[in-house]
């Protein structure tokens, strides 16, 4: 059996588990909100929790608590997980509300029948800063109850 704990395997499957979770929270407040049950949900972007923020944050947080927060590799990591966050809140949620404008503008021009040039436009592409601050302290809780977790399967 491989031992995960306190080396990359923790480090990356802390990463991968907070943001596959932060999806499946996703997933439940979606159909609790809507009533309905849709397993698109689990491979799109945007949304309250961002997975993206939990899994970067999850990652360098488990890289923190092994290597240390002084270390060199945690503020690798945390540039990561800064780049990550800012681009999911900036540069995405800004393409998405270009893509709806764009799909309004299309509604119009071509009177409500945008298969004829290929559909709509995705909207739900970025997060808003609470939805990337929810995610990023899901991840930072999801990583530190992960590693105790792992400490006392020992």
């Amino acid at each position: 059996m491989i031992n995960i704990v306190n080396n990359g395997y923790e480090v990356l499957s802390a990463g991968v588990l907070s943001a596959f979770s932060a999806q499946l929270i996703k997933f439940f407040i979606f159909t609790l909100k809507s009533r309905k049950v849709n397993f698109k949900i689990f491979t799109t972007t945007g949304g309250m929790p961002s997975s993206h923020s939990a899994g970067v944050v999850g990652l360098s947080t488990s890289v923190g608590i092994i290597n240390g927060f002084d270390s060199t590799i945690f503020a690798v990591a945390v540039g990561f997980a800064l780049i990550t966050m800012y681009d999911a809140a900036g540069v995405r949620r800004a393409a998405g509300k270009t893509a709806a404008c764009l799909n309004r503008m299309m509604d119009d021009f071509y009177k409500h029948d945008v298969q004829a040039i290929g559909g709509k436009l995705k909207e739900l592409l970025g997060h808003t800063p609470f939805e990337v601050i929810m995610g990023a302290i899901f991840g930072c809780a999801f990583a530190f109850l992960y590693h105790l977790i792992l400490q006392n399967m020992i």
